[in-house]
């Protein structure tokens, strides 16, 4: 609002939120734990941390109640939290439970040891059917909530893609991650003429439309995540098929595909 001169401001300060996340007792599908890390499923709609709007009900809530000792590894906002996936992307997360577990999941991240593999459903047949976008990713010049591939100011993200199986209009996509950027994989399939299906920030809404079973989110799984045990050094391999929801589209898409 246009302030004029002569008026008065009268300001109501909220309480302050609390510094640390609450444990809260929600679900959490483990696939592996031990006493140095946790692998999780994560499921649609939960969110990683607390942020402005979500100060509860995430991801680190659950940990804090589950481990109980997690404290403040890695930080104080975000314990245990080595690497994220979006609200609404599903599948594996590996979380550290104490600093000797997160300082080596870190530097494996950092050094590309780990391998972060996603099934995406997207529109169209990306070609060729097996690719690699090496760009910068950034924030976008006008919407600051989305990203954008950028030609400076921007951060390289290598994304490595190949077509699993085409599904009429739509295909079922490997990716394969070679760096994490924020909204990595739904900014590079969109710059690739591909959007993830469902995906209401870069996809195609009116293309979305003709799916069988309307995706209510942007179809991207992590399947697949394999890394070193930070602590013992044992080599790590978890696989998890997709969601019941996504599932379902690709059920009726193969069906529905001569």
């Amino acid at each position: 609002a246009r302030l004029l001169p002569g008026q008065t401001l009268r300001l109501a300060v909220p309480p302050p939120a609390p510094a640390v996340p609450r444990p809260e007792a929600l679900p959490l599908d483990i696939v592996y734990e031990d006493g140095d890390i946790l692998v999780l499923d994560k499921p649609a709609g939960l969110v990683v941390h607390p942020a402005p709007g979500h100060a509860a009900g995430t991801l680190v809530n659950a940990l804090l109640h589950h481990c109980g000792d997690l404290g403040g590894v890695g930080g104080v906002e975000r314990p245990g939290i080595v690497h994220r996936l979006d609200k609404e992307t599903t599948g594996l997360m590996v979380v550290a439970k104490n600093d000797a577990a997160m300082a080596g999941l870190v530097a494996q991240f950092k050094s590309g040891g780990i391998v972060k593999g996603y099934l995406a459903l997207v529109h169209g047949a990306p070609e060729p059917p097996t690719g690699t976008l090496d760009t910068l990713i950034g924030r976008h010049p006008r919407d600051r909530k989305r990203m954008a591939v950028v030609t400076r100011n921007g951060k390289r993200a290598v994304t490595r893609y190949t077509v699993v199986k085409r599904l009429g209009a739509l295909s079922l996509v490997e990716v394969l991650l070679e760096t994490g950027r924020t909204h990595q994989i739904r900014v590079h399939l969109a710059h690739l003429g591909h959007p993830l299906a469902g995906d209401p920030l870069y996809g195609a809404r009116g293309r979305d439309r003709g799916i069988p079973g309307a995706p209510p989110r942007q179809m991207l799984h992590a399947a697949r995540l394999a890394f070193a045990h930070p602590v013992t050094g044992a080599p790590l391999v978890f696989v998890r098929a997709p969601p019941a929801d996504m599932q379902a589209i690709l059920t009726r898409l193969a069906a529905a595909t001569p």
